[in-house]
């Protein structure tokens, strides 16, 4: 399995910064956030797409992922929902990268109803990805928290271009474990983010292995079915300014995810 971290741990971090990050720490990859106030966003110039791929290809570093914020299961029209969409896989299809991340979003909706949309929608955005050669991952969140929640959705939508993000956070606080989770979800994983929390009711990220959720677990079960992909450290420093800050804990983080994988080999 290849590692890689999010950015949310490093809010609004300049590129090079980044990529010195990674490699320092001996990280494969990043997740990018992208939004108007980090460094990359929908709003770049074709020439400044073109240098932030030319930075990370000159590293070695991959982008995972652009994570974008488009609410597929969300009340309301479907064309602000898609056009968002569409212009992070343009983002990311500029960049390399292989993935754009979206949320459901429908917490305020029935079930059946927040099903329906995020179908509709991921369905028309699998045609852009597919063309695009990017593919548009579902994180499991909010209204859509657990692994069987997604799954549900992507059974609907039916197309390679679209797949899941495995939060473990969410599906553990929706009441699954990972033995559960990865059966319903593998058909459709792109990668899996891991983290840590003190408990369910405090979710202030925490240094990986110094919390609750199922870490070992978790890449015991991926070994077993030797899935051979993406473990992403998803640090949500920019909605805990508290929280000590990324830089120093990624590499104890990459040591304990690569015991977890020893252990589990």
């Amino acid at each position: 399995m290849r590692l890689a971290f999010s950015t949310l741990g490093v809010p609004a971090m300049p590129v090079a910064q980044v990529i010195g990050l990674a490699t320092d720490h001996g990280y494969h990859g990043v997740e990018l956030r992208a939004s108007p106030e980090e460094p990359v966003h929908t709003g770049l110039s074709a020439d400044e797409r073109a240098r932030v791929a030319e930075q990370f290809q000159k590293a070695g570093i991959e982008i995972l992922t652009v994570a974008a914020y488009a609410k597929v299961a969300a009340a309301g029209e479907d064309a602000p929902v898609l056009d968002e969409i569409a212009a992070a896989l343009r983002l990311a299809a500029d960049l390399g990268a292989a993935n754009v991340r979206v949320f459901p979003g429908g917490r305020d909706l029935p079930s059946d109803e927040a099903d329906a949309l995020a179908a509709r929608r991921l369905a028309a955005a699998a045609e852009v990805a597919q063309d695009l050669g990017v593919r548009v991952l579902l994180e499991t969140h909010d209204s859509h928290r657990g692994g069987a929640d997604a799954a549900r959705v992507l059974g609907r939508v039916g197309h390679h271009a679209v797949g899941a993000i495995w939060d473990l956070m969410h599906t553990w606080l929706a009441g699954e474990q990972p033995s559960v989770t990865y059966p319903v979800l593998a058909p459709y994983l792109g990668y899996v983010q891991v983290k840590d929390i003190a408990s369910a009711a405090d979710t202030t990220p925490l240094p990986l292995g110094a919390g609750v959720l199922p870490l070992a677990e978790t890449v015991e079960v991926l070994s077993r079915a030797d899935w051979d992909g993406w473990l992403c450290w998803e640090y949500e420093k920019r909605w805990h300014p508290g929280a000590a800050d990324l830089p120093g804990l990624l590499g104890p983080a990459r040591e304990h995810l690569t015991r977890l994988l020893s252990d589990s080999a």
